[in-house]
């Protein structure tokens, strides 16, 4: 028997889809692959290229693709023999997801997870979800929001904030990342929440903060930028079941310009089964399995199949058509080799500016400084 290896992210949506599918496929192929888990934290920062070096399958983030590209870690998966796949793939991807791997004209991961910035509430305390972004700063002053800040979360809602307004931030390098005018505008969004919001805020991912939201007691009502977790909406999967939204808009174009998430399926270039690995990474983002399997093991499929499914829609309270026109209007973030690097830099300036009360203008200048570095 043929065993390979894999590592995705230690959450249920991450790891549970992952087991289950690799079961069936050791079923019909006889190939194992077994699973390793890393944190959020890791999965957003960590370099591939040591992954690549230890296992077979690598559940990835997107914006790491040019950085891939220029380490020749990865397989690209667009085999001309599977063009018919391909194609089917890209057409029923939900939002950017098929496109966020492409990068220099060739697709170093398929889509198995579409995600964006989405609201998540609880219908308990809440007859409807909130609409516009003034509502929001309505609930925070009666302490019901929570926000995830810890890094790189700040930022993303200021990607977010920023594209809803009008003034998406640059994905390519030879300008600013966004102007200083309309950075200090997005930026105020985010900032008139701090005096309303808890501290421990800034140490909370929007797994956190899911978490915060469903236990036990709680009575945060709304999280209003934060990636979608399914699992949260699962019956039982928590004390409270969250449901699930578009975006509140600050903008004039509805829930536009979500920050774009979710993970691909990529090979690694660096091990011996690289064919039967692509095999595995081909069956798991397609149709059959995005449907069916994937979310009934606990996973937020990338597929459109998975979105429109009836039975897939109605265990989930409608997560997924509920967030669709987010995900299909969402932004997609730079992918450029030194991206990671601005990412985690530009992160850092951002959550230390908005603690510290620093100038508006200085921060952008400052983002928008590293920005440029990062090219």
């Amino acid at each position: 028997m043929t065993k390979l290896s894999g590592m995705t992210w230690r959450h249920p949506r991450g790891y549970d889809p992952m087991v289950e599918t690799s079961r069936k496929w050791m079923q019909k192929t006889g190939v194992e692959i077994a699973w390793d888990q890393r944190s959020l934290q890791d999965f957003e920062s960590f370099p591939v290229k040591e992954l690549a070096r230890q296992y077979d399958l690598i559940v990835i983030d997107h914006p790491h693709v040019g950085q891939i590209t220029d380490e020749g870690c990865l397989v690209a998966l667009d085999t001309p023999s599977r063009r018919s796949e391909l194609d089917e793939m890209s057409r029923n991807s939900v939002g950017p997801s098929f496109k966020s791997y492409n990068w220099r004209g060739r697709q170093w991961a398929f889509p198995i997870d579409a995600a964006a910035q989405v609201q998540a509430w609880r219908p308990d305390i809440m007859e409807t979800p909130l609409t516009q972004w003034d509502d929001v700063l309505d609930m925070a002053r009666e302490g019901r929001i929570v926000l995830p800040l810890r890094e790189p979360h700040a930022l993303m809602c200021f990607f977010t904030l920023a594209a809803n307004i009008g003034t998406p931030c640059a994905a390519d390098g030879g300008a600013d990342m966004i102007g200083l005018d309309a950075g200090v505008r997005a930026l105020d969004l985010l900032a008139e929440l701090l005096p309303f919001l808890d501290d421990a805020n800034f140490e909370m991912d929007p797994i956190a903060a899911s978490e915060a939201m469903a236990a036990e007691g709680s009575r945060l009502a709304v999280m209003p930028l934060g990636y979608g977790y399914v699992s949260y909406s699962l019956n039982g999967f928590r004390p409270h079941r969250l449901r699930f939204a578009n975006i509140p808009v600050a903008g004039t174009e509805g829930p536009t310009g979500s920050a774009i998430g979710g993970t691909g399926i990529a090979v690694s270039a660096l091990r011996q089964h690289a064919d039967l690995a692509t095999d595995y990474a081909f069956w798991v983002a397609s149709s059959e399995v995005q449907h069916t399997l994937y979310p009934s093991a606990g996973g937020q499929p990338a597929h459109a199949a998975g979105w429109e499914d009836d039975i897939v829609n109605a265990t989930t309270r409608n997560f997924y058509r509920s967030t669709r026109s987010t995900l299909e209007h969402g932004w997609l973030r730079p992918r450029h080799n030194g991206y990671m690097t601005f990412q985690q830099s530009a992160s850092r300036r951002l959550t230390e500016g908005l603690r510290e009360k620093h100038s508006p203008r200085s921060i952008i200048a400052d983002l928008n400084t590293l920005f440029r570095e990062s090219f």
